[in-house]
């Protein structure tokens, strides 16, 4: 028991957690998408509301959701533990890689990430706050609530950027984790490099174009 422990203080280990959490949050944009594209339905929400309350009642979708939740501290706390490892080892300047062919998305991907914790806390406090603890708005009035905030133009702003700070950090990420986990070897190095570029740009694009679309169609 006492390696497991060991090993997973080890950068390795740390690196390794950082690799599966990634790939389960992953996992969950995907998901995340779906339920928001529903917003585009004419339909003044019902399409909408009715994924919501599905997600909300699904024993299964519950116990994830914890899971979920577990996953986003670790992934955040993971990274800042491989970011102060990587600085210190450093001399104090942080870079993921000192290659010379390390990319723009590597050398930043950790301010990237910082960036969209700074947008996943003004976002769960929009929403997630109001609709789990506070119990302020219902899953009825989920929808008029996402509607609104897409009409501010600020919240619509900072929204964007939270979208263009994700597909900096999915350009590298995506790959990244694979290779962490030693799957992204000379066979299937070309397929993951290729699927994580159409993911990075699809899956935040998607986000990105959602609420664009609300807000001009609706001001208009």
């Amino acid at each position: 028991m006492k390696w497991i422990i060991t090993f997973f203080r080890s950068s390795l280990g740390r690196k390794l957690i950082m690799a599966l959490t990634g790939l389960f949050l992953i996992i969950f944009l995907m998901i995340h998408l779906t339920g928001n594209s529903l917003l585009l339905l004419n339909d003044n929400g019902e399409a909408f509301t009715a994924f919501v309350e599905f997600m909300e009642e699904n024993p299964l979708i519950k116990i994830s959701a914890y899971i979920l939740y577990a996953g986003f501290v670790i992934h955040i706390l993971q990274g800042i533990s491989v970011w102060w490892t990587n600085r210190q080892a450093k001399g104090g300047s942080y870079a993921v890689s000192t290659s010379a062919n390390a990319s723009f998305f590597s050398k930043y991907m950790f301010w990237f990430g910082v960036v969209i914790l700074i947008f996943l806390i003004l976002h769960l406090a929009d929403f997630w706050w109001e609709l789990k603890v506070e119990g302020e708005i219902n899953n009825e009035e989920l929808y008029k609530e996402v509607i609104n905030a897409f009409h501010n133009p600020v919240y619509l702003v900072i929204y964007e950027l939270g979208m263009i700070a994700l597909f900096m950090h999915l350009r590298h990420g995506f790959q990244s984790a694979f290779q962490t986990l030693g799957i992204d070897n000379k066979k299937w190095a070309p397929l993951i490099k290729c699927i994580g570029n159409i993911y990075s740009i699809i899956v935040p694009l998607g986000f990105f174009i959602i609420p664009l679309y609300i807000y001009f169609s609706n001001n208009n």
